[in-house]
């Protein structure tokens, strides 16, 4: 029990401790936890979603073609998930007094996307029987990590919107906090149904989805970074935090903060 425990919760925790941990001025914990436990309800949400979806024929529970595995990706998981997770993340925000730094956006839809992992985790690993050990290692290495990665991006943007002063911007954020996740998690569950289909294509497809995750990875860790060290430089703990988070901004430029942001952003400023 506790081995079966250890393996559904400590992959979220360990990829939610990385976010926590560069936050200069951390969240009380009562309200991580309560995004945790939305997370959870996130999951039953998800599921009065795509519930009537599955009904209407949008996807089926197990597709044989590329092209099922595309509608069961985005209609049976993504756009369901993100969208109840979302949900759950504006009901955690709309009236929180600590939501004061853009940062605080990555850490508490972190919360909420790890607690729909770690539940998720959960059940799939009840119900994998002597698959056990097999389901746990390709969840933590693969679905934990996608799970937070998507709730990384949509945190990035929420933050956006939420604390620009630019109605253009806001605009834009408020589509990308949910299209972004929702395109990344659909691209992701299409390669991992897409490989299942194929003696032939799975172990190309297999790389295919690792290196999708490597990126994915990369990407939303160049996020947490160049965020909490815009933040550290804003901050009122900068003095103590610029050695810390200048070693490691994406573009290491040592203590010489600029906002740079990844390529390829249309929402890239110039330097400052």
């Amino acid at each position: 029990m506790f081995l079966f425990l250890l393996a559904a919760i400590l992959p979220a925790f360990i990829l939610f401790w990385y976010v926590y941990s560069r936050d200069i001025t951390p969240e009380p914990k009562n309200v991580v936890i309560k995004g945790f436990i939305y997370g959870v309800l996130a999951t039953l949400l998800s599921t009065l979603i795509s519930g009537p979806l599955l009904k209407l024929g949008w996807f089926e529970n197990d597709p044989t073609t590329f092209w099922g595995a595309f509608k069961t990706a985005f209609f049976g998981a993504a756009i369901p998930e993100e969208t109840a997770k979302l949900l759950m993340l504006w009901f955690l925000l709309r009236k929180c007094k600590d939501f004061d730094e853009r940062y605080d956006g990555i850490v508490y839809a972190s919360a909420v996307g790890l607690g729909f992992a770690t539940f998720e985790n959960i059940l799939y690993l009840a119900s994998s029987g002597f698959g056990f050990f097999q389901v746990a290692i390709s969840r933590a290495f693969l679905a934990v990590p996608g799970h937070f990665a998507f709730a990384v991006i949509m945190g990035y943007y929420y933050s956006k919107q939420h604390f620009s002063w630019k109605p253009e911007e806001k605009k834009s954020a408020c589509v990308k906090m949910w299209v972004y996740p929702v395109l990344l998690h659909g691209i992701y569950d299409t390669i991992c149904f897409a490989a299942g289909l194929s003696d032939t294509w799975s172990v190309l497809l297999t790389f295919v989805l690792l290196f999708f995750c490597f990126r994915l990875f990369r990407f939303t860790r160049n996020r947490i970074i160049t965020e909490a060290a815009d933040n550290a430089s804003e901050g009122s703990f900068y003095a103590r935090h610029r050695d810390f988070y200048g070693n490691r901004h994406p573009n290491n430029y040592g203590n010489d903060f600029r906002y740079y942001y990844l390529e390829g952003d249309d929402d890239t400023p110039e330097e400052q």
